[in-house]
């Protein structure tokens, strides 16, 4: 369903840092590196199909998180969901919400991590139990 997930940065060499490792974890390699004409940087790190992207907002006004945005990412694992939510904090991310553990939601038994990326965006880390 989806081509890509971009979210907005003030710092990119930061948001480089944080993704390398996070998105790392996960098995993307280093990010395809991108100046625009305009002279914007954008990061794009290509995994099973999918992008997800890292940008400095091209109107040049500051990046600012979704409020009630957030970006789930696929782990093969419960172990992969805590090491998501560890690696991420390790490089200056926020954890939020509950701790990373198991849940039982109406969609079933998962394994859930909530972060924040050193700009504000929500992360999630997600494994489905079955």
């Amino acid at each position: 369903m989806f081509s890509h997930v971009m979210v907005g940065s003030n710092d990119i060499e930061r948001s480089k840092r944080f993704y390398d490792a996070v998105l790392g974890l996960l098995g993307a390699g280093e990010p395809l590196r991108n100046v625009s004409g305009s002279g914007h940087v954008r990061l794009f790190y290509p995994h099973d199909g999918s992008m997800f992207c890292v940008t400095q907002p091209i109107n040049g006004e500051p990046a600012c998180h979704a409020n009630g945005g957030t970006v789930g990412f696929k782990c093969a694992s419960p172990e992969q969901v805590q090491q998501f939510h560890d690696v991420a904090v390790a490089h200056g991310g926020t954890s939020i919400e509950d701790k990373p553990g198991p849940r039982q939601g109406a969609l079933g038994a998962m394994h859930l991590a909530y972060v924040r990326d050193p700009d504000g965006n929500k992360l999630c880390a997600l494994y489905r139990a079955g």
